[in-house]
């Protein structure tokens, strides 16, 4: 299979953001990324104004971040041609994303925080809504926030990513529940503004800068062919389409790479020979092999079935027998930071 590692959830002057979308893009090129996808509030600007393309070895996406008139429901849509209006309530953009052939990810669903009275959270609160492909089960930005005290804040502007340590488990828990039911696949984002902050009353600091954020929780796309380069409508559409139908299936996995470069990690099932990825269900025929590669770094390698922690497994590689039906994934720890968090791939389900 052929990686890719991309950053979702970027903003941009287009919406919120304080970034030029040529100086994102050529920022993305210098910390390495193969893709980035902007999101935009409410905007397809960027898409209609011709900024989807390569910049150097960066394919430059462009989707958007929808929201109800009440702020709620934001949701991530990728592969469409319209923002559709805010006046419209979740249930309706949401199959409107579907319909018009688009994926769509709940964005940042359990924020929660209430002591920036300026900066209110915006969760996801229609659950009611089955439409959707997938969520965002890590937000650089919301977890960031959500931690800020007066005593680490200091420390926070300083050190951006030192200070998050894991997806909500409110997040990962209705991730797992709702995979019982079908396939639900996860994304990550770093919803990066790259915002002015006035500190100390007479020091201007970025927060979030764009080339710092690029550097931390990353989606890894494993796809069938490699993506070839170029800007012709045609190139475009196949590249970003091959990118959006493997985070659409599951054929993905979320790393925070701040902690160690993840490129190379594995999770497949094998059963009587035959392999099955992240994002696969079958009915197995007996005794089934979960196994997990990591690259060259060792780490806390821990089975999680329905939700529960199965069996943990220390070094570079791992391999859990199991035999029960359910939806199970891998969570990978270093150094007691969360590290990589794959798709699931569900057994008998």
């Amino acid at each position: 299979m052929f990686e890719y590692t991309g950053t979702l959830h970027v903003h941009s002057v287009f919406s919120d953001g304080s970034g030029e979308v040529p100086d994102i893009a050529k920022l993305a090129e210098e910390v390495g990324l193969d893709f980035i996808i902007l999101t935009d509030h409410n905007t397809l600007r960027a898409l209609k104004e011709g900024y989807e393309k390569w910049y150097g070895n960066t394919l430059f996406l462009v989707g958007v971040e929808l929201n109800d008139k009440e702020n709620k429901n934001h949701y991530l849509a990728f592969g469409i041609d319209e923002a559709f209006s805010t006046r419209i309530p979740a249930k309706e953009y949401v199959k409107k994303v579907k319909e018009s052939g688009g994926v769509g990810f709940l964005a940042h669903p359990h924020e929660k925080r209430t002591h920036m009275k300026e900066h209110p959270p915006f969760p996801w609160v229609d659950w009611s809504i089955k439409e959707f492909d997938g969520i965002e089960i890590w937000n650089h930005m919301s977890e960031w926030m959500e931690n800020l005290t007066e005593e680490n804040k200091y420390r926070s502007f300083l050190h951006p990513l030192r200070t998050i340590e894991a997806p909500p488990k409110e997040t990962l828990e209705i991730w797992d529940k709702l995979n019982l039911e079908r396939k639900v696949t996860a994304i990550g984002g770093v919803d990066a503004h790259a915002h002015k902050h006035n500190l100390l009353g007479f020091m201007e600091v970025e927060i979030f800068p764009y080339k710092v954020l690029f550097k931390s929780v990353h989606t890894h796309v494993l796809l069938d062919e490699e993506i070839k380069k170029g800007n012709s409508l045609k190139a475009i559409n196949k590249a970003k389409w091959l990118i959006y139908n493997a985070m659409k299936e599951g054929r993905s996995f979320i790393a925070n790479d701040y902690h160690g470069e993840s490129k190379g990690f594995r999770f497949f099932a094998e059963d009587r020979k035959k392999i099955y990825r992240m994002g696969d269900s079958f009915n197995p025929k007996g005794e089934v092999a979960l196994k997990v590669l990591l690259p060259a770094l060792e780490g806390s390698i821990r089975l999680i079935k329905n939700g529960k922690l199965i069996e943990t497994v220390e070094g570079i590689d791992a391999e859990f027998l199991v035999t029960d039906s359910g939806a199970y994934r891998i969570e990978v720890y270093r150094s007691n930071s969360a590290w990589i968090y794959s798709n699931h791939i569900r057994i008998g389900l």
